[in-house]
């Protein structure tokens, strides 16, 4: 789940191998119990584009990274990791830098333009990274299967907190940044928001399941797949392994 074009739309993907873009003041204006989007395609293949447009990266399970130019049917940068990649993210302050986040518990710091070695290496997590994002040019957030989320200074290279108090033991169930405020999913089907300075959530929401009314849902049977921040506001698309789609605000 995305956001795009200064937050007038969000593209959402899943299992059915298509993307589809809704138009997020329809969403929120005009409430429905089916959105239909204003587009959709089919797609396989995981891509991100970073800050310049015509660059992009991919990563896979072959243990490379590929730095790519739309202008050139070769990959321009290859990085060879020597375990399984889960995600990978451009530092918001420059294109050279990226954080790799791999299924080896340990996210790597690369600076483009001399990928030999790493500039440093983040140790900690007890489990898969799946994972990274900047919050500024300095500060990185990761979130691992091991059920934390963590923060470190890239600039210092240091561990600077841990985030305790949601369940990840073996999804994807998203996280999202912004200047102030980490939000994970939860394989309890709950949303959870940090804190930058806190190590235990601010907030949480659970999703409900309406065919189930007031009945006591089954633990783990859905869990949260993906959270978005609307920019720097307090607005947060979040999504679940059922399918339901939600528009959630941090109260103040």
């Amino acid at each position: 789940m995305k956001e795009c074009r200064d937050d007038e739309l969000f593209a959402t993907a899943g299992v059915s191998r298509c993307i589809k873009v809704f138009d997020f003041s329809s969403v929120v204006n005009e409430p429905a119990d089916i959105q239909c989007p204003i587009s959709y395609k089919s797609s396989t293949t995981p891509l991100k584009y970073s800050f310049h447009e015509l660059v992009l990266w991919s990563s896979s399970d072959d243990c490379k990274v590929k730095v790519w130019c739309t202008r050139q049917e070769e990959s321009v940068l290859n990085i060879d990791m020597k375990s399984n990649i889960c995600c990978v993210k451009y530092n918001p302050g420059s294109g050279n830098f990226i954080a790799v986040g791999s299924a080896d518990h340990h996210i790597y710091h690369y600076d483009l333009r001399n990928i030999s070695q790493p500039l440093h290496v983040f140790s900690g997590h007890k489990k898969a990274v799946s994972y990274v994002k900047f919050l500024s040019n300095n500060e990185l957030a990761s979130a691992s299967t091991d059920s934390t989320l963590r923060l470190w200074d890239v600039k210092d290279n240091l561990p600077v907190r841990t985030f305790r108090g949601h369940t990840n033991e073996k999804n994807f169930v998203g996280l999202t940044v912004n200047s102030e405020y980490l939000a994970c999913g939860s394989e309890t089907n709950e949303v959870y928001v940090y804190h930058k300075e806190i190590t235990r959530p601010v907030t949480s929401h659970r999703f409900g399941t309406p065919e189930m009314d007031n009945a006591e849902e089954e633990v783990g049977s859905y869990f949260i797949s993906a959270v978005c921040w609307k920019s720097d506001s307090p607005t947060m698309l979040t999504a679940n392994s059922q399918g339901t789609i939600k528009v959630l605000v941090l109260a103040a």
